[in-house]
């Protein structure tokens, strides 16, 4: 018997890094998963490998999670198609352009707000009705330490991810009576983001390796998704509202990141 024998987790951008690290982890214990990924080609191919490999239901829709008509059918599909869903996982990034404060545009800005906590907050809403009817449901929101630590260059990815940190602690609270519970994760690992960006600024990883108390950053399977696991199981239903930093103790004392910002745009 698997920890998540039966549930049906709905996982955003799973078609790498991260959210693929967390659909296997699930799919091995026994989830069905919709993989919701902006990438379709990537996304059916991990859904392809959870059903020949782990022997569970999977599909993928393609979703771009600044859409909210993409966010709400997304979630209709799980429903429809397994008559419940028991797990959100909101992992979703779109990218950006590292630059300075005084040179991120109203575009840049508002796209990273509707990438990283709009289309994970309609999620929530969506995904609340069926959870609350059946008084079951885990909420696991991958934020980021670079919201915590402020780190330079991404500020439209920052305050995203800290706008949804606190909306997942709201939701916690409100939503507690309903047997739903709402996580955060912060973690550091080698994610499709964390390359964009390093392929970008290589002076930057070696770096970020040495400044981890551990001496490395986090693999998405090994380090991240049995977290992500935990938070889905039925082990954490007593556990809501908390952010747990997956980062190898990046967050004790912070972490370097100042990578060389132009003074131009």
């Amino acid at each position: 018997m698997g920890r998540l024998d039966g549930r049906v987790a709905v996982i955003t951008g799973a078609g790498d890094g991260i959210g693929r690290g967390i659909a296997r982890r699930f799919a091995s214990e026994g989830a069905n998963v919709l993989v919701a990924e902006i990438d379709e080609a990537k996304g059916g191919a991990v859904a392809d490998d959870l059903k020949q490999e782990f022997g569970v239901d999977a599909s993928c829709i393609r979703t771009d999670v600044a859409d909210k008509d993409d966010v709400l059918a997304m979630i209709r599909f799980a429903e429809d198609t397994w008559g419940a869903l028991d797990i959100l996982v909101n992992n979703a990034w779109g990218g950006g352009k590292i630059s300075r404060v005084e040179h991120k545009t109203d575009a840049l800005m508002t796209h990273g707000m509707a990438v990283g906590f709009y289309g994970p907050f309609w999620a929530m809403q969506a995904a609340f009705p069926g959870m609350k009817a059946r008084q079951y449901g885990r909420i696991v929101n991958v934020c980021s330490l670079n919201g915590v630590n402020a780190h330079m260059g991404t500020v439209e990815y920052n305050s995203a991810k800290e706008a949804l940190r606190s909306a997942t602690r709201t939701a916690a609270r409100e939503w507690a009576p309903h047997g739903i519970v709402a996580n955060i994760i912060c973690p550091a690992a080698k994610s499709a983001a964390f390359r964009a960006v390093m392929a970008e600024h290589p002076e930057l990883e070696a770096a970020a390796d040495v400044a981890n108390p551990m001496g490395r950053i986090g693999d998405p399977f090994d380090d991240i998704s049995p977290v992500a696991l935990f938070l889905a199981s039925d082990d954490a239903r007593y556990l809501t509202g908390n952010t747990l930093f997956v980062d190898g103790g990046s967050h004790i004392n912070g972490s370097a990141w100042a990578p060389d910002l132009p003074d131009e745009p």
